[in-house]
């Protein structure tokens, strides 16, 4: 059975995203062709990036990064619930992404986000897609945008109804490519060890 992680994007006091991810999870759970379990990164306490060598290496020495490599190494497939901050995502998401790598490579990943001025997060999405295809992860095209002005009142989550619709949809494509991308990594012994740039170790 394939195992998708719904991560919880925000670490910020008083953040929606974890009604948001709970809510996608009531939604996935009622499906037969995958294992859903929310991942919330605040659990794991990751501070900023504190490893000295690539995450392309695999050699970590933190407790925090071996227990957030073996927790994401389990799955196949992640949704990113992610809110909006300055047309990105935040902070703390990125850094939990920016903590490993092959962990990451060839799975799939989709997106749920929310924020104001009409853009409910897609804004940071699209810079979350850019990320994906540096960590060799296959990123759906159904996601899920969420208003802060129609989908809350207040501080209650109260998402229309077409939304859990577009969640079916979108986890229709993810479980699909995440099995096709199965059959890749079944295949990947020999392929050559890609270390980014951006996370060459320190001279």
């Amino acid at each position: 059975m394939m195992r998708v992680a719904i991560i919880v994007g925000s670490t910020r006091p008083g953040r929606r995203a974890e009604v948001v991810a709970r809510w996608v999870y009531d939604i996935a759970s009622k499906r037969s062709d995958a294992e859903f379990e929310v991942v919330d990164i605040l659990d794991f306490n990751l501070p900023l990036l504190d490893e000295r060598m690539s995450p392309a290496r695999g050699q970590y020495t933190q407790p925090h990064t071996k227990a957030w490599s073996a927790k994401i190494d389990s799955f196949d497939a992640f949704v990113f619930v992610t809110p909006e901050y300055n047309h990105g995502p935040p902070g703390a998401l990125k850094n939990a992404i920016d903590f490993l790598y092959r962990e990451w490579n060839n799975k799939a990943a989709a997106f749920v986000s929310y924020g104001g001025g009409g853009a409910s997060g897609t804004r940071a999405v699209e810079q979350l897609r850019l990320v994906m295809g540096e960590l060799q992860i296959a990123d759906v095209r159904a996601q899920v945008a969420l208003s802060l002005a129609t989908d809350f009142q207040d501080v209650t989550f109260k998402p229309a109804a077409r939304h859990d619709a577009l969640v079916g949809t979108m986890l229709d494509q993810l479980i699909s490519w995440a099995g096709a991308l199965q059959t890749v990594r079944s295949g990947e012994g020999a392929r050559p060890v890609h270390e980014p740039s951006h996370n060459e170790p320190l001279k």
